[in-house]
């Protein structure tokens, strides 16, 4: 029996952030869908665009799971991503994972690039771009892992030693791995930042965004990005996403261990063609998932060689995976990053890492495994793959 007195992942996750439902006995506190406060309330509330009983309520539940001493929740992963960059100064530098989501790469380079922001791209899998952080001093280290699309697994430990002797704030974008299965905040990062949208919420039903952190620096700046940039959340959204919570540890070992069986059946097909999922044994950071996550998660990325036309044929002839942008809920999507996810990356920028023509994802849902297997299967031979 494991006796801490910190409850665990799964009791938080239902037990924390239940507050503001005093006098009624509801079980689940109600959605606050109020624009404003009466002044001089025992809470301190006055404006929703600087604070309602759901924005704090779920903050504190992510705090828990996040490890973390602050979680400031916004209105999406791309809001969440926002606040932190509006902190940089002009001439600010940023060094990057080059492989991260078009969406981050499209905000820095088109938006925060025109008002004196620059940013360097390096692959954080290489050592001598680790060392790269001590050679420039860096504002920020921004990294995702996994990386999306390509599912690389970068050494949160490592990098975030090399940052703390820089006096660099790193940056991890945890969306793909989940605040179940990944807790960079544990392994030395700075900043723990995930679109809600994704696993946590679950359900494909609500927008959100949170950062986390144990440093009251970033916590003060967070809420207020919040409050001053008007990237707060709605309190419906806040209370879906609350509700996905609650099961967030069951719903991730199901697409876990889905994506496994079927990352290993692509890589039986196609033994000479590239099948990415952090904990496959071929994955060429599989030691470091070992490391740093419980398990797999539930993306699967894979090049079959097979060029653009077939390759969107394939997307459109399953039945159970929908194309569509996005990931992390109960069913199974498929996406076409160089068209959909990644389109606002020059091609040949996106191709220099990896984002070919044929590349597709998989968000592996959690419907029974064999039917899903069946479903791809049956789409390959359709194609002639």
């Amino acid at each position: 029996m494991n006796n801490k007195k910190e409850p665990h992942f799964e009791t938080d996750s239902i037990h924390a952030g239940n507050e503001f439902r005093e006098g009624t006995g509801a079980i689940i506190p109600p959605i606050y869908a109020t624009s404003t406060f009466e002044s001089d309330n025992d809470y301190g509330f006055d404006y929703t665009r600087s604070g309602n009983p759901n924005f704090t309520n779920l903050e504190k539940t992510i705090a828990k799971i996040e490890k973390a001493d602050y979680a400031t929740v916004f209105a999406s992963g791309v809001s969440a991503i926002t606040a932190v960059l509006s902190t940089l100064d002009k001439g600010s530098m940023i060094l990057a994972e080059e492989n991260i989501y078009g969406c981050t790469y499209r905000l820095i380079d088109q938006v925060f690039c025109k008002f004196g922001v620059s940013v360097e791209y390096v692959d954080f899998t290489n050592e001598k771009s680790i060392k790269r952080i001590s050679e420039v001093s860096p504002d920020l280290v921004w990294i995702e892992s996994p990386t999306n699309p390509l599912l690389k697994v970068i050494d949160i430990e490592s990098i975030a030693n090399e940052t703390k002797d820089s006096e660099t704030a790193l940056v991890v974008d945890n969306t793909f791995s989940s605040s179940y299965i990944q807790c960079p905040l544990e392994l030395g990062a700075d900043i723990s930042l995930l679109s809600l949208t994704k696993y946590t919420n679950g359900h494909s039903d609500a927008l959100g965004g949170v950062v986390c952190t144990r440093d009251t620096y970033w916590g003060d700046k967070m809420m207020f990005s919040q409050k001053a940039l008007g990237l707060q959340p709605s309190p419906f959204d806040c209370w879906l996403i609350q509700r996905g919570l609650k099961t967030q540890s069951i719903r991730m070992e199901k697409h876990s261990n889905n994506a496994y069986e079927i990352a290993k059946y692509l890589e039986e097909r196609f033994p000479n063609e590239k099948v990415f999922y952090p904990f496959l044994e071929s994955h060429p950071q599989y030691e470091i998932a070992l490391k740093q996550m419980k398990m797999g998660s539930g993306i699967i990325t894979a090049d079959l060689g097979i060029g653009l036309e077939k390759t969107v044929s394939l997307l459109n002839e399953l039945q159970y995976f929908t194309k569509a942008e996005s990931l992390g809920g109960i069913e199974s999507l498929s996406c076409h990053p160089a068209s959909m996810t990644h389109a606002a990356i020059p091609r040949n920028v996106r191709e220099s890492v990896g984002i070919t023509d044929s590349l597709f994802r998989l968000s592996v849902g959690i419907e029974n495994v064999d039917d899903l297997i069946i479903d791809l299967s049956s789409a390959l031979d359709k194609i002639g793959a």
